[in-house]
This record gives structure tokens, sequence and C-alpha cells, in this order.
């Protein structure tokens, strides 16, 4: 969601960066916080990807998503549940076969860190130079990096 974009309220329609302004985003109590780091941890991100194509069991997920433990794969999995980001289907059979799918809300939000993932991808090569550049005591414009807009 953009700045410029609102957020209806019993109030009327507040604008982000008003929220922003106000604090309460920023607040230590906000439920919002929780939330936020399901969908933006590492995992949470490359599993909102992962289902964006699709219906996914939790193998499937596994294999996809490399390097992720079951334990927080199944962990992930139940936070964005209860966020209503993922929907889960056990379905009556031997052995049990469980699959996993975005819901509306989920596509929605799995559109936006997917987004941020494309960037990120596509910006590796100046990230890597700033690094670099860093790593050998220049600042990043110092090396020559420059982000073309």
């Amino acid at each position: 969601m953009s700045e410029t974009q609102a957020i209806t309220t019993a109030k009327g329609a507040v604008g982000v960066s008003d929220l922003m302004r106000r604090g309460e985003l920023f607040s230590v109590a906000c439920p919002s916080r929780e939330v936020l780091q399901h969908v933006t941890s590492r995992w949470g991100v490359l599993l909102l990807v992962a289902l964006m194509g699709g219906t996914h069991r939790f193998s499937d997920l596994r294999r996809k998503v490399g390097g992720v433990s079951e334990k927080m794969l199944a962990q992930t999995l139940r936070w964005l549940e209860a966020d209503g980001f993922v929907l889960r289907e056990a379905r009556q059979v031997v052995p049990p076969h469980v699959e996993y799918r975005l819901t509306p809300m989920g596509r929605e939000v799995g559109q936006r860190v997917e987004a941020l993932a494309d960037w990120i991808e596509c910006a590796m090569p100046e990230i890597m130079a700033v690094r670099q550049a860093r790593e050998a005591g220049q600042p990043g414009e110092a090396a020559g990096v420059h982000r073309i807009r």
C-alpha cells in the first residue's frame, strides 16, 4: 500500500502516512507487528512466493524452499494460516494428504512480497557491488555503484 492510499476506519479514510505520523504503526503494542513478522520473515516471504504458484503439499514446499527445516516450515505455515493468508486442507485419505494454498488475502500479500523479492533479485548485482566496496573500505558511490532510476 502506498502512502497515498487510504485505510478506512470508523473515523473515515486515513492515509498510511497519517498513521505513521501519529505513531500507531510504530507502537510496541500494535498487533500489525506480529503479522508483519510473519509475512516478512525469510520463510514467510519464500512460502508466500512459492504458494503464488498454486496449491502445494508440505513435502513439495519443503523441497521448493531450500534450507527450511520441517519445524520452521510447519511453524510459518501455522502463522500464515492463523493470519488468514494460507488455507490448509487435510484430505481424509491414507496416508494423510494435506495441501496448502493462498486465500484471496494471501494472494494480495503474496503479490506484494513477490514484488519485493523480484526487486531484490534484480538489484543483487548492485547490492553485491556495494557490499564488496564496503569490505574494501569504500562507500558504495565511491566504488562507482549508482542506482539507475
